[in-house]
């Protein structure tokens, strides 16, 4: 255990170093982060992953682990809500540095950024008033309801795919609102998130999870990475910072803070 932590930490340290030799116009996205000094990373309101106490900062599995992030390279954190159809062009235009808020590994997204390893197992699920839920228990399509979905996410394809009129809006909490409202009838959203957000004790105890959409469709679980930008140097600190952290425990202390135990990859 000792020498894989030596590993990853020299790892860092290394890569810090390249980025420091490296004349400008040729510097990497580590010493570009390095030299402002803070690591700007870009979310939407996502509880358990993001979102923000009492006294507006923001907290949740994955703001934590960016802060120890951020720490680990030398900077600071900042967190940005962005809007999640542009996440790839806030990237590029380098308004933030890594997308961090629970996103699920799709195809278009590893297409379109460098990604991390994966580390925290996810489903879609289809979410209505607990009254209604034993109705779509066993249903095989989503035809004919109107289906609250966050803009550009897995949920609004999952939807989509099972034949439910899609209703985007611009984030996952929004969708219950919607339900609540009665101006959907349904919503697509994270497994993580509905176990943190529905049913009793929260703010939507009359909200259920009828369907797990990804076992409808006869699909494995998804999985979160962390996006950063295309080539980003970033990546590979970041793996190396995760495997660090996987092997001295503060991962899995971290995701049972949040009740994520089960979902955090350890591998």
């Amino acid at each position: 255990m000792k020498k894989m932590l030596s590993f990853a930490l020299a790892f860092i340290l290394c890569l810090a170093m390249t980025a420091a030799g490296l004349g400008e116009g040729e510097q990497s996205d580590l010493g570009y982060v390095q030299e402002k000094g803070v690591l700007v990373v870009g979310i939407t309101n996502f509880a358990p992953m993001d979102y923000q106490n009492e006294a507006g900062e923001w907290i949740g599995f994955d703001a934590d682990m960016a802060r120890l992030f951020a720490e680990s390279l030398g900077v600071d954190i900042e967190f940005i809500e962005i809007n999640w159809d542009y996440k790839v062009e806030e990237l590029n235009s380098k308004s933030i540095d890594a997308v961090w808020n629970g996103m699920t590994l799709l195809e278009d997204v590893k297409n379109a950024m460098g990604t991390s390893v994966p580390y925290c197992l996810n489903a879609q699920v289809l979410v209505v008033p607990a009254d209604k839920a034993a109705e779509y228990e066993s249903a095989t399509s989503l035809e004919g309801l109107y289906v609250a979905v966050e803009s550009g996410s897995a949920g609004e394809d999952a939807a989509a795919e099972m034949g439910g009129t899609t209703v985007p809006v611009q984030n996952q909490a929004s969708t219950l609102m919607e339900v609540v409202a009665g101006t959907s009838d349904a919503a697509v959203i994270d497994l993580l998130m509905a176990g943190a957000m529905i049913g009793e004790g929260t703010s939507y105890e009359n909200l259920a999870i009828a369907l797990n959409l990804n076992e409808a469709r006869g699909l494995e679980s998804e999985e979160y990475g962390v996006g950063f930008r295309k080539g980003s140097d970033l990546v590979d600190a970041f793996n190396a910072f995760w495997a660090e952290k996987v092997e001295d425990g503060t991962v899995l202390e971290v995701a049972t803070t949040y009740g994520l135990q089960e979902s955090v990859i350890l591998e």
